[in-house]
């Protein structure tokens, strides 16, 4: 069967197209700009064909009608018929407490991914234009929903309340869902395997460090806590994200700075984080070249990353009564040789001591700790795209 992969964003749409016979990629495409000008399709295979489309794009509909002549082209295309593809997973940001795992898409699916849109306004409606936008190009092909929020929903209430009155919990679902949980249920499992041990017993923590980061505790393979919050703003310093901070902060902004609630949020989500702190980039390499040279503020933004993983990392086994695995993904934490060696220097006291010779590598599975460390240390290169094939497969299989 072959699984179509969607993730759609509010004017882009990302997408692969996997075998799963084999679990085979078999091309990814972009399409960027839908309804601003200069729209465009990019799309590769392995064997190295490229195509590229410039044309106005007004909706997602039309981009997705583009995908599939990409795909189908004659020359560059990899299927000859829209038939070949079995069905359509989608990422999904935010499903609540109502799904607690991938589903078949159904109109009340819809309706509940609608519901929560204030609760990621800025990505489930793309994720159900997306969505949408297969249904009527391809009406006959089933959709499964894959939802960021579902790994983290076997936390106990401990880990997830807020302090605030309850009632706020009971009538508007205020609580911590977290983010990630495809690549956090990925990686969990993942490294187990690649280790040859049974997920049943072990503690293991998860950082997932990208442009946006969150790390989480997994116990007996489920989700005991996770870094991000109602939404993805909550947990360790970001590209562009303030991470925690005191919830006063942001009425101490807006009475001081001619801002609203809603203009210190936007702050806080676009223009903080590595970004804001350095004020120079939210990329990861930009702010290490630009600290080795003497900025110190590159040097603050990257310290202060740097102790938000420590510190979450140490309150982690704490509550879990201690760690077996430390499991390194996503851009930085695959990539990052130097960020892995100073979040885990004196981590002794816990067991945890790396191999600065077995850590100089980067994007590729392996174990980074000494072989006399009581925890085992990996990185573990996340696919959050094939657990999104797989749960597709699954459900298209057994429906």
């Amino acid at each position: 069967m072959k699984i179509l992969i969607v993730n759609a964003g509010s004017s882009s749409l990302k997408y692969q197209l996997v075998d799963m016979t084999n679990e085979t990629l078999i091309a990814k495409g972009l399409v960027e700009r839908i309804n601003i000008e200069g729209s465009h399709l990019n799309q590769k295979t392995p064997d190295g064909k490229v195509t590229d489309i410039y044309q106005p794009i007004k909706d997602h509909v039309e981009a997705t009608q583009l995908m599939l002549a990409a795909l189908q082209d004659p020359e560059k295309g990899v299927i000859k018929s829209v038939d070949e593809i079995g069905a359509v997973g989608h990422r999904v940001l935010h499903g609540g407490e109502e799904f607690t795992a991938s589903c078949i898409i159904t109109e009340e699916v819809k309706a509940c991914i609608r519901k929560f849109i204030p609760l990621g306004p800025l990505h489930n409606p793309a994720n159900l234009m997306g969505i949408e936008a297969c249904e009527a190009v391809m009406p006959t092909t089933p959709q499964v929903a894959v939802f960021d929020t579902a790994f983290h929903q076997t936390m106990p209430p401990k880990a997830f309340m807020y302090g605030v009155p309850y009632k706020y919990y009971k009538e508007l679902g205020v609580r911590r869902y977290g983010f990630h949980g495809t690549s956090h249920r990925y990686v969990s499992k993942r490294v187990c395997e690649f280790l040859g041990v049974d997920p049943v017993g072990k503690k293991i923590i998860i950082a997932h460090l990208g442009n946006g980061s969150s790390l989480s505790a997994v116990v007996d393979g489920k989700c005991v806590d996770t870094s991000m919050g109602i939404t993805p703003l909550e947990g360790v310093v970001m590209g562009t994200r303030s991470g925690s901070c005191d919830p006063a902060v942001v009425q101490f902004i807006a009475n001081n700075a001619n801002m609203d609630v809603n203009e210190v949020l936007d702050m806080m989500n676009k223009k903080s984080g590595l970004l804001g702190i350095s004020e120079l980039s939210s990329d990861m390499r930009d702010i290490d070249a630009a600290a080795d040279s003497g900025n110190e503020k590159a040097a603050l933004a990257r310290d202060m990353l740097v102790y938000g993983i420590k510190k979450y990392i140490g309150s982690y086994a704490a509550a879990m009564g201690g760690v077996d695995i430390i499991a390194f993904t996503a851009g930085i934490g695959e990539n990052g040789p130097e960020l892995r060696e100073a979040v885990m220097k004196d981590m002794e006291f816990l067991g945890a001591k790396i191999d600065p010779a077995k850590n100089n590598v980067k994007g590729k599975e392996t174990i980074i700790s000494t072989d006399d460390s009581k925890v085992t240390v990996c990185v573990i290169p996340t696919n959050e795209e094939i657990m999104i094939a797989r749960d597709t497969r699954d459900l298209v299989a057994n429906k």
